[in-house]
């Protein structure tokens, strides 16, 4: 059990306080956010505390941090708060759903928010600052690294390699042995049949290049 403080307090910050309150054993006991966005000084009941002073109201030795963001930049918002979150000192926790599938001896790195209903085989491995929205298949022997966003019911095939800042949309399909290069978003019901190519966009069925220009997502 450890004592957290939530970044945030937008949607995804509501939901994983919800998460954290009725499927952990972790106590939420503030949220904080940038001085500039604080527009009420409490949230949920708790209260909001400016991030660039946090470290002198809840210390670094007795709190941990949760930072549940979208993949706003393609992660790169989620990964530039997640630094600094740890040049400050804090440790920061993963939430893992106790109605996801997780077996025994998978690798699972810090500030990973996995909901309901994901499936996760053996022999899989997830890096830091991943999002795994509810009801995905990850298969076996796959690896997702750091700060890469699946929304939901996303089919992983065994095998597979995605790289950082990907991001895959709702009902997209990876077949077996894919390498998916840096900052791939994979569109909504997009079918990936073959490697792709850094921040490459890819729609269709079988997906298709549409282009692969830096981009955000909201």
């Amino acid at each position: 059990m450890a004592k957290i403080i939530i970044f945030g307090t937008q949607d995804t910050a509501e939901l994983a306080h919800f998460y954290l309150e009725h499927d952990s054993e972790h106590e939420v006991v503030a949220f904080s956010v940038h001085d500039s966005f604080i527009k009420e000084l409490t949230f949920r009941g708790l209260p909001v505390i400016p991030f660039e002073s946090i470290e002198s109201t809840f210390s670094v030795d007795n709190y941990k941090f949760f930072i549940p963001m979208t993949a706003r930049n393609m992660n790169r918002a989620r990964e530039d708060i997640y630094n600094q979150t740890k040049a400050k000192g804090y440790k920061l926790i993963s939430y893992i759903s106790s109605r996801a599938t997780v077996y025994p001896g998978t690798e699972i790195g810090d500030n990973c928010f996995i909901l309901e209903d994901n499936t996760i085989q053996p022999f899989t491995k997830i890096g830091n600052n991943v999002v795994l929205w509810s009801g995905n298949h990850i298969g076996h022997h796959s690896e997702i690294k750091n700060h890469c966003f699946f929304t939901s019911q996303v089919v992983l095939s065994g095998n597979c390699i995605v790289e950082e800042y990907c991001f895959l949309g709702v009902n997209g399909t990876i077949r077996d042995f894919i390498h998916l290069a840096k900052g791939t978003l994979v569109g909504m019901g997009a079918c990936i049949t073959k490697n792709t190519v850094d921040w490459g966009v890819y729609v269709g069925n079988p997906a298709i290049l549409k282009n692969n220009k830096s981009f955000k997502v909201y």
